[in-house]
């Protein structure tokens, strides 16, 4: 198998889990996954949030890690990359606003790239007009905005993803068995599975 460059769009208050496990996932499979912040450079870190789901009306909201970024915004080349990972969290919501991070998202779907979003990292792809006619989820809040941006919203079990081509989407952490899975599938990466030794 030959590696994918992925690039990963964060922020702070990323949420915790959106950003470290699929980061180190992809990368434990051979993938280079570089992680960009607009305005911070290599090096530099984010502050993380935890979302928790513990019976409320909405998820819960505690300080998570610190998570260090291993590319700059500014010396991204979207053509350089295979495909694009927007975790959750409450970084989508500011993070839209910048023009070049709606130019980034456009490239990838004007190409037909693979392109990863989970819970609130869909607020970046309706902000970059990238779903439209699309099937995808998101976290329930942020499906009036899937709606409004001419996606096609699909409520599903926040262990579930959704799958529109080379587009995967998921509610939330929960679902992170399931759509690393399918996005794997899409980046053609194929993991074999062999006997386990008896030690």
């Amino acid at each position: 198998m030959t590696g994918k460059q992925i690039l990963m769009l964060v922020g702070d208050f990323v949420e915790d889990y959106e950003v470290m496990v699929p980061f180190q996932a992809l990368q434990m499979v051979g993938h280079t996954v570089q992680a960009v912040c607009p305005h911070k450079k290599a090096g530099e870190t984010v502050r993380t949030a935890v979302h928790d789901f513990e019976g409320d009306q909405t998820y819960s909201e505690k300080p998570g890690h610190n998570f260090t970024l291993n590319a700059s915004f500014e010396a991204i080349d979207p053509s350089a990359f295979h495909a694009l990972v927007v975790p959750g969290g409450r970084a989508p919501e500011y993070i839209r606003l910048e023009d070049r991070v709606l130019e980034i998202v456009r490239h990838f779907a004007t190409h037909d790239k693979p392109i990863a979003a989970i819970c609130h990292g869909l607020q970046v792809l309706t902000a970059a007009g990238a779903i439209e006619g699309k099937r995808c989820t998101a976290y329930p809040a942020c499906g009036p905005e899937v709606e409004r941006a001419g996606g096609i919203y699909v409520s599903t079990p926040v262990d579930r993803a959704v799958v529109d081509g080379n587009l995967v989407t998921a509610p939330a952490w929960p679902a992170h068995p399931a759509w690393l899975a399918e996005f794997l599938k899409v980046l053609g990466t194929r993991i074999e599975h062999g006997k386990m030794a008896r030690v």
